[in-house]
C-alpha cells in the first residue's frame, strides 16, 4: 500500500505542475468592452474550429488534467484515511 500511495503522490505531484503551467500560459479570451460596444460576430471560421487550434488543444488537455487533480485529490485523501 505505500507504494500506491508513493506512485500517486508523484503522480499528483506532476499534474499539478502541468496544470499550473497550462494554466499560466492560456490565452485569455476575453474580448473586453469593444467586443461588446462594436457586436463582434463569433461565427467565423477561426471560432468554429476553435477547438483544432494549438489554444483549443490546451484548453482540452487543461480540463483532462483538472479532472485528473481531483480524482487523484479524493484518492489520496481516501487512502490517507484508511
Amino acid at each position: 500500500m505505500e507504494i500506491v500511495k508513493n506512485i500517486l503522490i508523484v503522480v499528483y505531484f506532476i499534474v499539478s505542475l502541468v496544470v499550473i503551467i497550462l494554466a499560466l500560459i492560456q490565452a485569455k479570451e476575453d474580448q473586453g468592452l469593444s467586443s461588446t460596444i462594436t457586436g463582434s460576430s463569433t461565427d467565423n471560421f477561426y471560432e468554429k474550429n476553435k477547438g483544432r487550434t494549438k489554444e483549443g488543444k490546451q484548453k482540452r488537455l487543461l480540463i483532462i488534467l483538472t479532472v485528473v487533480f481531483v480524482i487523484l485529490t479524493i484518492a489520496l485523501g481516501i487512502i490517507y484515511m484508511a
